[in-house]
């Protein structure tokens, strides 16, 4: 009898051949980016630093394109965009210590988001691991400890025979749901010298998938086809294992009205008669959902945001469809299923019974009309304006990228994103500066369509300098900066906590001539042009920045 794992495959006469012939001037750098080549990376983000030199002399010699940018925690975000614009895993090539430990707060996003990138850094040499206090320029006792508690795994090369296989299991890591960033670090030495390994001529590529239990999903499909007020919470893991279709066809099965979190904008058509849209922020909403007798929440871990800062409540009996293990039942408890969002979805749609409702696009409409109702009382239409201004501006195809700025809080409840996996932010880890850089990692991913990137002018001053990487590289990104003198959110919930702020006025350049003295055509807009100004700017190819001063406020919590 044989075996499906006593099966080996044959090498091919090419590869027999690349194996006993490798061409001369090969190091462990060459290992790396054929291991990459091996396994479909077809483009590469980072910076080069001196220990990683060895990987930087080897893209020469490669097929990769390589993107570098200015900063690594911007390349990082740019990895994390690249990642999930494409679903593969995004290269980030860094180096030893402060280098490293730049990409940190990107790579905590990218695990928030669970966005597939996989960073490969340099190490001090061999001789200097194990923690002594050698004095090695960049030496850290234990650089992997400090990624330890934000990467999906740690990969460490001692020898360059591991190369391939160390990076071939931490591709698979980042691509096994959820996604998620992971780790190899390299030695410099390991890196630099000569290599006798035979040429990498590919690798497995096929992560491992995570498909539900049989009998939870039948129990699932039970619960839900006898629910007489089903519901559904639809989070960013549905976009992640693009999953859309399979979700909108179980909502109608169903007749089950379907709201989105931040992260799952996009997932479910924002006008169709189920559609709760996003307004997950809002106690009308938070109402709705706690009175449904079976709720059903796919790919969220219903976090601080998601669960309307944790006042949700639920009264009926909940269903978890969750990837990440340690978020399944981490805030309620539920029928938790550990699975794909896309595997557990489609094995619902075959054993639900389709049920009736003709009542539930009505119970829909008239919680989107005390939302806006309540919206509307708080006279912020230069805020509406605005993001209906953007939405008229950007191609429906197109995606965007949101920094974490008043306009983009209030996106996550009122924009319409058009389709799935076209709205990103950094609502995972909530850092600074995420948009601009992520716009560029998106534009590298697919150039066929233009990308617009929203910022405060306090997130834009962290990823400035990539102004040069967008006009090096010529990429399509259009990046509107709204322009409030500071820290704009915060100014408001100091105001709101004790009266007054500190710290949160900045003085800040004249945007419109900083990028144009990189190259980049700047325009001043106004909120009564931004949808012409915006349009035409997106409408260019190449880089650009659209500048609107303008101070915004807010919509009232319904958590407090």
């Amino acid at each position: 009898m044989t075996h499906d794992h006593d099966l080996v495959l044959r090498p091919t006469e090419a590869q027999i051949s690349a194996a006993l012939n490798p061409p001369p001037g090969r190091n462990g750098g060459d290992l790396v980016v054929e291991t990459l080549a091996g396994l479909g990376a077809t483009t590469v983000f980072g910076l080069p630093g001196q220990h990683a030199l060895g990987m930087f002399d080897a893209l020469r010699r490669s097929d990769l394109r390589y993107i570098g940018l200015r900063v690594e925690n911007n390349a990082g975000f740019a990895a994390d965009a690249y990642g999930r614009i494409t679903g593969e895993a995004a290269p980030l090539l860094l180096s030893t210590g402060p280098g490293a430990l730049t990409s940190l707060a990107a790579l905590q996003e990218a695990a928030a988001a669970s966005a597939p990138v996989l960073a490969i850094s340099s190490q001090i040499p061999t001789a200097g691991l194990g923690g002594g206090r050698h004095g090695y320029l960049h030496e850290l006792p234990d650089q992997s400890a400090s990624f330890r508690g934000v990467v999906k795994s740690v990969h460490t090369v001692r020898a360059q025979s591991q190369i391939p296989s160390a990076i071939e299991a931490a591709w698979k890591s980042a691509l096994t749901a959820p996604h998620g960033p992971v780790w190899v670090e390299i030695p410099q030495d390991v890196l630099l010298a000569q290599t006798s390994v035979p040429v990498v001529t590919g690798g497995d590529a096929f992560p491992e998938e995570l498909p539900p239990r049989p009998e939870l999903t039948a129990v699932a499909a039970d619960l839900l086809s006898r629910a007489a007020r089903p519901a559904i919470i639809a989070g960013g893991g549905v976009v992640r294992s693009d999953a859309a279709g399979k979700l909108r066809q179980l909502a109608e099965a169903l007749q089950a009205p379907v709201v989105t979190t931040p992260g799952g904008k996009g997932a479910f058509p924002w006008r169709h008669p189920l559609s709760l849209q996003s307004w997950i922020e809002d106690r009308h909403t938070t109402d709705f959902l706690e009175d449904a007798d079976v709720l059903l929440v796919v790919g969220s871990g219903l976090g601080e945001l998601s669960s309307n800062y944790h006042t949700f409540k639920p009264r009926g009996r909940m269903i978890q469809i969750e990837a990440d293990l340690g978020k399944l039942e981490a805030n309620h408890p539920a029928l938790g299923i550990h699975a794909d969002a896309r595997l557990a979805l489609q094995a619902l749609l075959e054993t639900v019974s389709p049920r009736e409702d003709a009542q539930a696009p009505d119970r829909v409409r008239e919680v989107l009309a005390r939302v806006s109702e309540r919206i509307a009382a708080q006279e912020l239409t230069l805020e509406q304006d605005l993001l209906a201004s953007v939405r008229r501006a950007l191609p429906a195809t197109s995606p965007s990228f949101w920094d974490m700025t008043i306009l983009a809080y209030w996106a996550w409840s009122a924009f319409d994103a058009k389709g799935s996996n076209l709205f990103h932010s950094a609502q995972g880890a909530g850092g600074l500066g995420y948009g601009f850089p992520a716009a560029l990692g998106a534009a590298v991913a697919d150039p066929s369509h233009p990308v617009l990137a929203v910022s405060g002018d306090g997130g834009a001053l962290y990823s400035i300098a990539e102004l040069a990487t967008a006009r090096q590289y010529d990429l399509n990104v259009t990046w509107l900066i709204v322009d409030d003198g500071g820290y704009g959110i915060l100014r408001e919930y100091m105001t709101d906590a004790f009266g007054q702020a500190t710290a949160t006025e900045l003085s800040r350049p004249d945007y419109v001539a900083l990028a144009e003295s990189f190259g980049v055509p700047g325009v001043r807009t106004t909120p009564e042009t931004l949808a012409d100004d915006l349009a035409k700017a997106l409408a260019e190819p190449g880089p650009s920045v659209v500048v609107l001063p303008a101070v915004l406020r807010m919509f009232a919590p319904t958590h407090l």
